[in-house]
Formats: C-alpha cells, structure tokens, sequence
C-alpha cells in the first residue's frame, strides 16, 4: 500500500520539521502560538485535499510574518486580524476562479527575490533579541528602520543588561551550531533525521539540565513556548461587528492575499521541478485550495498560509508520493496538541529563534546578492531597491516600486534594441540602412522618427522590416508620413516588407 510504505513515513517527517516551524513563525507573527498549530493542521486536512498538487505541503510560512505581524499590531485587536485573513482567503478564491493562477509569472524574479532577502532580513533582526534572552520585547511598533531611531535604539541599549541571559544564548549558540554543521552528517548517514526537531530536542534538554547545574540559570516562564491544555476552548474567533470599522482591515488582506499567492505559486513550481514523477500542479486549483484554507483560517483564529517550500521538500526527501502525505502530516499536527501539548510547553524561544535566524539567512545569504550582482545593473537595481524599500515601509511598496523599476529597464532596453542603422557612400551619395528588429513598438517611435529626419537631401535610404514579426501602427504611420517629405528633400526612400498606410489629419 502507497500510503504504508511511502506516505506515512513522509508524513511524519514532514509533521516532525513543520511543528518547531509552525510554533516559530506564530512567535515572529506576534501571533498566538496556538494559531500556527491550526495553520498546519488545516494546511494538512483541508488543503490538501482540495489541491491538485502531489506533493505540496501548506502552512504558516516565513514570508508572511512581517505583513501579519505589521498588521496585527495596526489592527490592535487579533479578532479584528483574523477578519484581514479571512478576506485574503476570499481574495485568493477569486483569483482562482477567475484563472489568474498564472499571475506569478508577470513579476520579475528580480523582485520576488529582493521581496524574500528583506524577509530574511526582517526574520533575522526579529530573532536576535529573542536569541539573546530577551523577555518578550517589543521591538517592532515602529518597523525595521525604527529599530535604529535614537528613542529606540538607546532604549533597547539600555534593557540588555537586564534582558541579556547566558543559559538563553547557550542553547541559541548550541542550536545553531546543530543546523549548520547538522544536516551535511544528516544527508550521509541519518536522512530520516529532522534537523528542527532535533533542535528542539536539544532546547528542551539544555532548559530541564540548566537548574541542576545551578538554580539561577533556570530559564523564565517567558522565555519558554506555552500552548493552553485544551487549545480548542481558547480558540480566538474573529469579529465579524467590526468589518468596517477599519479600511485597513480591506488592506492587510489584499496584500495578504496577494503575497500568499505569489509564495505558493512560486513554491509549487519547485515543488513541481523536485517531483520525481514530474507532475504539473494546476496552479487555478491551488489557488482556490490555499483560498478555501485561509478564509478557514480566518473563522478558526489562525495564521494565514501558503504552500512552504521547506515542508514541500522534506516531502519529497522523505519519498512521499501522494498528497496523503500532506494529509498525514497535518494529522500528526492534531494529535500532538490535542495529545500532548505539555510537551510542546516545554520548547524554549531560543530554540525556535535558531531556527528562524537559519531560515531567514537562507532567505537573504551573500551569495544572492553576488549572484544578482554578477547578472548585471538590469537585475540587481530592481533587487536591491525592492529590499530597500521593504525595509523602510512595507512589502506591498516594496514589491511595486521594484516592479516599476525592472519596467523601466525593458523600456529602456527596448529602446535601445529597436533597430540597428548603417551608412556608407558609393558614388558621391550616400546610402543609409534601417534594419528594423522583430518587435517594434509605439515606445520606439520618437528615437526611429529623430534618425529619419536626420537623413540629409539627395541620399537613398532603405528601411528593411523582413526581420519583424510586428511593427506598430503608430510606427508605420510615421514611415508612411516621411515618405512623403523624403520626396520633397530628393531623399529615395526604398521600403522593404514594410507596409504602406492611410496617414489622415484629425480636425
């Protein structure tokens, strides 16, 4: 049976690596921990059988946390969030339905890769403080860059010595160590360890040894995961009495939703490219799947989801074949916080924040930026101006204002590639040549119209279109326009595969 011998023991891999994730991105949300849990398990029961996708695994996932956590905070009310994530999910649906599943393919990489490096930078600053013993730090009502205004940074200067905890960066030093150095033992001789679990694993053994050593480095209550005994009472529900109290509600959950989207539709073309099968997941029913998930998530308290590369390659690591994997794996989600959620109070926030500071450097590591650096200014502007701009407003800006930017260099780059021009002389006249290339467009009309006019009198010209595949009508009303002042300045104009049009005056 495909599910006993393939899918169950991929499905409990994938549970063991989303479980510390799923608990460390609610922390970075600022969101209940309780509602990452919910997020995976509805990502594995629901979504996954709506999806068309094999191999694809849903959950709470890194990319969100800086626009879930902005809007927690500008919402102020977590019920009034959860109505931002409800919508999104509507949003989603829509985009669907409508068949724009094909979105993700008209932005540029270059933005969506400067979008997810200023996440990583984003996740990693958000950690530190948590890594370090922070108690609970409020560190981001004003964004990234408040983080270095004079108010802030003296502020948080000031709280180190009290916040600072040696047991706190024992274990954040120990954990990172254990996911660097980790999986490259784990490939060779033990793939069927999770590299986060045992993390985890780790934490717990550090909080439990240290008050034996010595009482005083016994870690705080804060400082360790709490989920409630019965996670089902204290579920959060949204309230619906205040959808319009607050525009940005309608906001929060455009850019959620549009966000989510481009993740999952990102996510599931790696996912697609690992398959060893090599099926095509058909992204119009993925998206109404992650839609139908995250308006679930907005009624049952929470966090919103997209497809998660991570899980979705742990999947395919650990030869899942269908998507009872995913199925399998939001069960074993379940079971362990309806089962056992004692033991998941027991997971300390360094722990989880190694993780997380890991995931946000896989998101933003050097080698991106020398990579996007070494394909030129036309990649690397849209890239780095796109991080730039994230950090100092928000990821929707970020993303438009990179994308207007990698428009700008294919207009410019249009321009520049309309049409190559040649002259030389034969016989005292002289000859010039205009070979047009395979799409000219209105945008190339004002350079290609200053060339034509700087032919001198008496010369032969040719303007040769046998290359193109489109010349627009704009373009060739300009040449049919010329035409007739070539005759008037004793130019001979030869046309070659280029059509004559009607020029008419309007009055």
């Amino acid at each position: 049976m495909v599910w006993l011998r393939h899918d169950l023991p991929a499905g409990l891999t994938v549970f063991l690596v989303a479980l510390p994730l799923c608990l460390g991105i609610a922390l970075a949300s600022g969101a209940p921990l309780s509602a990452g849990i919910l997020s995976g398990v509805i990502g594995g029961l629901v979504v996954s059988f709506i999806s068309g996708s094999a191999l694809g695994v849903s959950g709470p996932a890194a990319g969100l946390t800086t626009v879930v956590g902005a809007s927690i905070l500008a919402l102020g009310d977590y019920r009034v969030f959860l109505l931002a994530v409800f919508f999104a999910g509507a949003f989603q649906l829509l985009l669907g339905l409508l068949k724009l599943g094909t979105v993700a393919s008209y932005f540029p990489s270059s933005v969506i890769k400067g979008m997810l490096a200023a996440i990583g930078i984003i996740l990693i600053s958000k950690q530190i403080p948590l890594a370090l013993g922070y108690d609970q730090p409020d560190f981001w009502t004003d964004g990234f860059l408040g983080l270095f205004s004079s108010n802030q940074f003296y502020k948080n200067l000031t709280n180190f010595y009290h916040h600072f905890s040696l047991p706190v960066v024992t274990i954040t030093l120990l954990s990172l160590a254990l996911l660097v150095w980790a999986p490259d033992f784990a490939r060779k001789r033990a793939k069927w360890l999770p590299i986060p679990l045992a993390v985890v694993a780790l934490g717990v053994g550090l909080s439990l040894l240290f008050p034996w050593i010595n009482p005083a480095f016994a870690l705080k209550t804060s400082q360790i995961v709490h989920i409630p005994d019965n996670i089902f009472g204290e579920i959060i529900l949204p309230d619906f009495s205040r959808v319009w109290a607050d525009k940005r509600i309608f906001q929060d959950a455009f850019t959620i939703g549009m966000l989510a989207s481009l993740e999952t539709l990102l996510c599931v073309e790696a996912i697609d490219k690992l398959d060893p099968l090599k099926r095509k997941t058909p992204v119009n029913r993925e998206l109404i799947a992650q839609g139908v998930g995250n308006m679930l998530c907005g009624l049952a308290g929470a966090l919103p989801m997209t497809a998660v590369i991570v899980r979705g390659a742990a999947n395919v690591d650990a030869g899942g074949r269908t998507r009872l994997s995913s199925v399998t794996h939001g069960a074993f989600l379940l079971l362990a916080v309806a089962a056992i959620p004692f033991a998941l109070s027991m997971i300390p926030f360094a722990s989880l924040a190694a993780i997380l500071l890991v995931t946000g450097y896989n998101l933003t590591k050097p080698a991106l930026y020398r990579q996007m650096f070494r394909l030129g200014w036309n990649q690397f502007l849209p890239f780095l101006i796109t991080i730039v701009v994230v950090l100092a407003t928000d990821l929707l800006e970020g993303v438009a204002i990179g994308l207007m930017l990698s428009i700008y260099f294919i207009v410019r780059n249009n321009f520049n590639a309309e049409y190559r021009m040649e002259q030389h002389r034969s016989l005292d006249t002289e000859h010039f040549y205009i070979k047009l290339n395979s799409m000219v467009t209105f945008l190339n009309k004002v350079k290609l119209q200053n060339s034509l006019y700087k032919v001198p009198p008496y010369s032969v010209l040719t303007i040769d279109g046998s290359d193109s595949r489109f010349i627009d009508y704009d373009v060739l009303e300009m040449i049919s326009e010329f035409e007739k002042q070539a005759h008037e300045k004793h130019i001979e104009l030869i046309l070659k595969n280029i059509e004559r049009v009607t020029v008419t005056n309007a009055h």
